[in-house]
């Protein structure tokens, strides 16, 4: 569990769970002023991600999803039956939600959402999926299958792009400051949590030189 305050807005709650069998992290990210809360691609174990925001006085209002492969959504639909939330997905990938309605909300690059009083802002980031996004929020980055610590998703996937991935590491993410701290979408690490400077020196991934590079390093091109 993460705790901070926004210079900019009001305090940050920031729980990281663990939960399946693909090591997949869940966030609940809450406003601690009004208490909504956003759930980050939730999946596995519903109910344990209730009881979390329960515990913690949150209500769910929001959920958000970095993309729409099964092992990030598959809780989507029951979470909705208890919550009616608003789902944020990118547009590219909204089809894959027919079954949440009117509760969709598609967004793109640049657009933001309020959570209570803070604002989350959705960064396009494709190469995993077509409509793969991160979400920036005070001074935290969660990354979703598109940056891992010293690591980043597949790209040989459907609808993968080792090409856009390598632009969506290094002319977006990389161009944000060092201390941005990264949360990722599994736990593949030994480590939870970085920072964006870590990730610069120590992700050959984040670090390679061209476009050529990544390639030898992600497909064996």
């Amino acid at each position: 569990m993460k705790k901070s305050l926004d210079k900019n807005g009001p305090p940050l709650f920031l729980h990281q769970v663990e939960l399946g069998p693909m090591q997949n992290f869940i966030y609940l990210i809450g406003c601690e002023k009004t208490r909504e809360a956003a759930v980050v691609d939730p999946a596995w174990d519903v109910q344990t991600i209730l009881t979390i925001a329960r515990n913690h006085q949150f209500q769910i209002k929001t959920i958000l999803l970095t993309h729409t492969h099964f092992d990030h959504i598959n809780g989507v639909e029951e979470l909705l039956k208890q919550t009616d939330a608003r789902v944020f997905v990118h547009k590219k990938e909204a089809a894959a939600l027919r079954y949440a309605g009117g509760n969709i909300r598609k967004i793109e690059s640049g657009d933001a959402v309020k959570v209570g009083d803070l604002n989350v802002t959705f960064i396009h980031t494709p190469g995993h999926t077509p409509g793969s996004q991160c979400f920036y929020v005070g001074d935290r980055l969660i990354t979703g299958d598109t940056l891992f610590i010293n690591g980043c998703g597949r790209c040989d996937l459907p609808g993968g792009s080792p090409e856009e991935m390598y632009h969506s590491l290094t002319g977006t993410l990389k161009r944000l400051d060092d201390h941005v701290q990264v949360y990722p979408g599994h736990h593949y690490a030994p480590v939870p949590v970085s920072t964006l400077g870590q990730e610069k020196r120590q992700n050959p991934f984040l670090s390679s030189g061209s476009l050529e590079e990544f390639l030898r390093r992600t497909m064996g091109r």
